[in-house]
């Protein structure tokens, strides 16, 4: 097994992804953050649950961005490009007892359009195994804080199958990693915000 390239943000709490361990337990690339929400855990769960970042102009913006390492050929013959993917482009693998949820993705991530293969469920994605194509598995877990509250975390895992989709990912992680972390936070303060707000306005 090759040895995973970490690269780990804000992390208040860290806990044991159990489904993405499930899902993906192999991998070469790993990103993490997290928040502290001040509001009741179940609660927290349901608003990550429902999460729909499409009416987000910061999302839309932090998208386009990521995809700007591959525009020079991302054009087609005719002068259009290919659609960017996003969460709307993920397969919910498994949901477990309000506390932890898995998304799955499967592609040729580096290329502008992703090259992204259906996968219909998690027993899809556990089967799928085919060369040159990545595996990614989005994980939101939220725990109960000691303190009062929850901690709501996020982990993306990538695996690449083979030496040759390793040596073309590689490149492009690296080149997206910014605005990929700043999606990620933008996500955890969103859900972290509608969380304290329901607080509020109950209160």
């Amino acid at each position: 097994m090759r040895r995973a390239l970490v690269e780990t943000g804000h992390i208040g709490q860290t806990n044991d992804m159990g489904l993405l361990d499930k899902y993906l337990p192999r991998y070469d690339f790993v990103e993490r953050h997290s928040r502290i929400v001040n509001a009741d855990p179940a609660a927290v769960f349901d608003v990550a649950s429902t999460y729909d970042p499409g009416a987000d102009p910061f999302f839309k913006t932090m998208v386009t961005l990521r995809g700007l390492p591959m525009r020079p050929s991302s054009s087609s013959r005719d002068g259009a490009r290919p659609p960017s993917f996003g969460l709307h482009s993920f397969s919910m693998l498994e949901k477990s007892d309000g506390e932890e949820l898995a998304l799955g993705l499967v592609g040729r991530f580096w290329r502008p359009s992703g090259n992204l293969v259906p996968i219909a469920d998690g027993d899809a994605f556990l089967a799928f195994d085919e060369p040159g194509i990545a595996k990614l598995a989005l994980g939101f877990m939220v725990t109960v804080r000691k303190n009062g509250g929850a901690v709501l975390a996020t982990e993306t895992r990538v695996f690449c199958p083979d030496r040759a989709s390793l040596r073309r990912f590689t490149p492009y992680w690296y080149l997206i990693r910014p605005f990929s972390g700043l999606i990620r936070h933008r996500i955890l303060s969103v859900i972290k915000g509608t969380s304290e707000k329901g607080v509020a306005a109950t209160s």
